[in-house]
């Protein structure tokens, strides 16, 4: 029996051919794991969005993989991307993680998670947690395509929601947030659902965020211990 090819922007791994997939995590069995069971899934753990931000900054003028290939050092590097360790971080840890070839060795970056680990403390006075607030943006999110195809990921690198999300986040301190990696920040905590249409994943996380209930301001929901898989 003749198998279809994969719609453009899909791939059909020989090991799963029943399964389709968005063609960027083809690289790697990691990447797949990663694409399958994260990007695009709702998330509300403030340390799990705290990371997503700073390493969707990291990864600026970088590929993904190499940032996800490094994520178990930058988590080592970064106290597990917790917010109130990190914005302890001197002079000196910026020094040490300038020594530490298991990251991405920029000034710039490392000292920008330093700074806005110390904003998160700022944002959960505002808003109960820093899911609370990201998640405010989702209502800004639409409108959304009928139908997520390659063409049509082609013409979101950023959005509306991304560009205000940027915009506030810059008037609030925070640095390496802008309206491309914050679209990035939407995609990968499950803001937007950006898995093309054909993808097996695609209904999965579409359930998953119908299942889930945002935070609301004022309200922590966020399990400080949580790590992404």
């Amino acid at each position: 029996m003749q198998v279809d090819a994969p719609a453009a922007g899909l791939f059909v791994d020989a090991a799963e051919p029943a399964l389709a997939r968005c063609a960027w995590c083809k690289a790697t069995p990691a990447y797949r794991h990663y694409h399958d069971h994260e990007w695009g899934h709702p998330v509300d753990d403030d340390r799990r969005l705290f990371e997503k931000v700073c390493l969707e900054g990291f990864q600026a003028g970088l590929s993904w993989l190499t940032i996800l290939d490094k994520r178990e050092n930058f988590r080592r590097a970064f106290a597990a991307f917790d917010a109130e360790q990190v914005a302890r971080y001197g002079a000196a840890d910026v020094e040490r993680l300038l020594g530490d070839a298991g990251i991405v060795r920029h000034r710039g970056k490392i000292e920008s998670t330093v700074n806005n680990a110390r904003r998160v403390s700022e944002m959960r006075a505002e808003f109960g947690s820093l899911a609370a607030y990201a998640w405010s943006y989702e209502a800004q999110a639409g409108p959304r395509p009928p139908r997520v195809t390659l063409a049509a990921l082609k013409t979101m690198t950023s959005s509306a929601a991304s560009v205000a999300l940027s915009q506030d986040l810059k008037r609030r301190g925070w640095s390496f947030v802008g309206p491309t990696t914050m679209y990035a920040f939407m995609q990968a905590m499950g803001l937007v659902n950006d898995h093309l249409e054909g993808c097996h994943v695609r209904e999965r996380a579409l359930a998953a965020r119908a299942a889930f209930t945002p935070p609301l301001p004022g309200c922590s929901q966020s399990a400080a211990a949580g790590l992404p898989i």
